[in-house]
């Protein structure tokens, strides 16, 4: 079987040659419990690892979100991939020789049209980069980028550029260069003026180029030289640029993140220049738009930290206020960098050097706690009575949101040495307030999610959450396909006593793939069973069923007892549906249909009392 135009000895080379563990150890950090490795899910906020990795199956499943695959599907959710991206980064981390690309899998029209728009931005940043190094036209953009700190250096490794004022000279070009009218424009290039056409929505401004995670051009940001407004330009939202989920940078940034387990958080992509030159190559920032739930996940599935450093002025420190709630529910450990004087990172690199920005800046971050403190501080006269004492109310409400009693404990008593007079008064505010945080929360970290607090306890009421009770053909039809997945002759058996008879649709499609997989000649590996499924559905249930489900207790007594669960459901359903036809039957009068239903009635129950007592050969 090859999917797309891949061979199929490609995904079982890709498959054989990398091991599970490895793949997501260098996202999730793993423990070993038993036969499984054990971590933080990265595709949800949790506190307590429910995420598994299977070695002896090479399977990954998280028991709080369902997220469930092969490496090959691990790589496509914490990356983003396609199915012949997550194969084509794969084969090539292994050495493989990656010579079916040319005849990958048919693209559709969208897809080539992203690919048209990706060149003529790739291109266009070419041209506006080259137009700042070689023309006249460029000069004062370049001098501005060089007055600002900006070196050659760091101008060839950002591809920085200049658009110049002219009307539609990038137009042109790329007219030149035959990228159609029509996508040059949908991928936010040029703008159409009504009675005007086509003209460079970017004009005399400096251009900074933004890509995507592979590292190509998808948009722009572009700074005016002198008082056009806007200030910057980013293109507009595009099939390939939206700005709530990218983050300008990343691509050069992710290694490092990844590395550390941290990240730094900017305001602006000259900030990002400036740190990356001094040394900092974690940090990334939004293109131009507040920071977004979409943007914190994002940093969550690569790092555990994030520092934000915004500008040193009262809007960049509301920025930061802003932030935090948002990186903290993704799960992130928040940090604030606070620049002294009202300064921007670039001004203070600048000013006071690259290194003092690391040691005096970055590194003596405070705690997101303690830069909300401080923050709020300053909204309260505390030479006022009643202003201090709901800046004391307000501070002790935020203490007690805290987890960690150490914490609480910690900042409790640097309130207690500022205020000293108040201290019985703040440890007992600081308790009653805590209590109400836990009559406010509902079950920790995922309310709905019972799974997600260690032992499975209810933190409501301290006792054990009800398990979902299935019908017996649920349960039945689960394990016959676990124990398939690892058996080519069970499969081979149930696909002769019981075919595409399973009562849950979903089932019935996992069985329809395995009958298919086997068919061709494959042997039992869960791992190459949940690449051919492609289908995310499907291959978080296979690879649920396959983790969770034990085939120890299996015997032929014990499949043949689940194949008659199945075979019963459709006799016990149609034993119902006559029964209550029968009774409405009654209802109205109609004794002779009645009868007729009673009579049915009989011979089905007959049939499914056979089910039970006969060989399967025999039904």
């Amino acid at each position: 079987m090859a999917y797309g135009r891949i061979p199929e000895e490609v995904i079982q080379a890709v498959l054989k040659h990398h091991d599970i563990v490895d793949i997501v150890g260098k996202y999730v950090h793993l423990t070993k419990q038993g036969h499984y490795m054990k971590g933080l899910c990265p595709f949800h906020s949790e506190k307590t690892p429910s995420f598994t990795v299977t070695p002896e199956k090479q399977i990954y499943h998280c028991y709080g979100c369902q997220a469930g695959g092969n490496v090959i599907g691990f790589l496509m959710e914490i990356e983003g991939y396609t199915f012949v991206e997550a194969v084509r980064a794969l084969a090539e981390e292994a050495g493989m020789p990656v010579t079916w690309e040319a005849a990958s899998e048919e693209k559709t029209q969208q897809q080539k049209d992203a690919a048209v728009m990706i060149d003529a931005h790739e291109l266009a940043a070419k041209w506006y980069h080259h137009v700042l190094l070689n023309t006249e036209q460029g000069k004062p953009a370049l001098d501005y980028l060089r007055s600002r700190g900006v070196g050659d250096r760091m101008i060839e490794q950002f591809q920085l550029g200049y658009a110049p004022p002219m009307r539609d000279k990038l137009s042109q070009f790329l007219t030149s260069r035959k990228f159609p009218s029509e996508l040059v424009e949908r991928g936010g290039l040029v703008a159409v003026r009504e009675g005007s056409g086509q003209m460079d929505r970017f004009r005399d401004r400096v251009m900074f180029p933004l890509h995507n995670h592979r590292g190509q051009a998808i948009a722009f940001a572009g700074r005016s030289l002198g008082d056009m407004q806007p200030k910057y330009l980013n293109s507009p939202e595009t099939p390939l640029f939206n700005k709530s989920r990218q983050l300008f940078n990343l691509h050069r940034a992710r290694a490092d993140i990844r590395k550390s387990g941290q990240a730094v958080m900017m305001e602006g992509f000259m900030d990002v220049i400036k740190v990356w030159e001094a040394g900092v190559q974690n940090a990334v920032a939004t293109m131009g738009t507040a920071l977004t739930e979409e943007h914190a996940h994002t940093l969550k599935r690569m790092a555990n930290t994030v520092t934000v450093c915004y500008d040193g002025d009262d809007a960049g420190q509301s920025a930061a206020f802003k932030s935090i709630p948002i990186l903290e529910k993704a799960g992130l450990h928040v940090k604030v960098a606070v620049i002294p004087d009202r300064l921007d990172p670039d001004e203070y690199i600048r000013s006071r050097g690259g290194e003092r920005f690391v040691r005096e800046v970055l590194d003596d971050a405070l705690p997101s706690l303690k830069f909300k403190l401080v923050y709020i501080r300053r909204n309260f006269n505390l030479k006022d009575v009643d202003e201090k004492l709901r800046y004391l109310d307000t501070a002790v409400k935020m203490i007690a949101e805290l987890t960690l009693p150490i914490e609480r404990e910690h900042y409790l008593k640097e309130l207690v040495a500022e205020f000293p007079q108040y201290a019985d008064s703040l440890r007992q505010q600081l308790n009653m307030s805590r209590q109400d945080v836990l009559k406010k929360q509902q079950t920790g970290d995922n309310n709905e999610n019972l799974w997600n607090n260690g032992i499975g306890i209810d933190p409501r009421n301290g006792s054990a959450p009800a398990p979902v009770l299935h019908p017996a053909y649920h349960n039945a039809e689960v394990r016959l396909l676990a124990a398939m997945m690892h058996d080519r002759e069970i499969a081979d058996y149930v696909s002769r006593k019981l075919g595409d008879r399973f009562n849950i649709e979903t089932h019935a499609a996992l069985a329809a793939y395995l009958y298919a997989y086997y068919s061709q000649g494959n042997e039992a590996d869960v791992s190459r069973y949940l690449a051919s499924l492609q289908d995310e559905k499907l291959e978080r249930l296979a690879s649920s069923i396959a983790v969770k489900e034990s085939i120890h207790a299996i015997n032929p007594e014990v499949i043949d007892d689940y194949i008659r669960q199945i075979l019963k459901v459709p006799h016990q359903n149609a034993i119902r549906d006559k029964k209550q036809e029968m009774v409405r039957a009654e209802r109205a009068g109609d004794v002779l249909r009645a009868a007729q239903m009673a009579s049915e009635i009989i011979l089905l129950e007959k049939q499914l009392k056979s089910l039970q007592v006969l060989p399967l050969e025999e039904i």
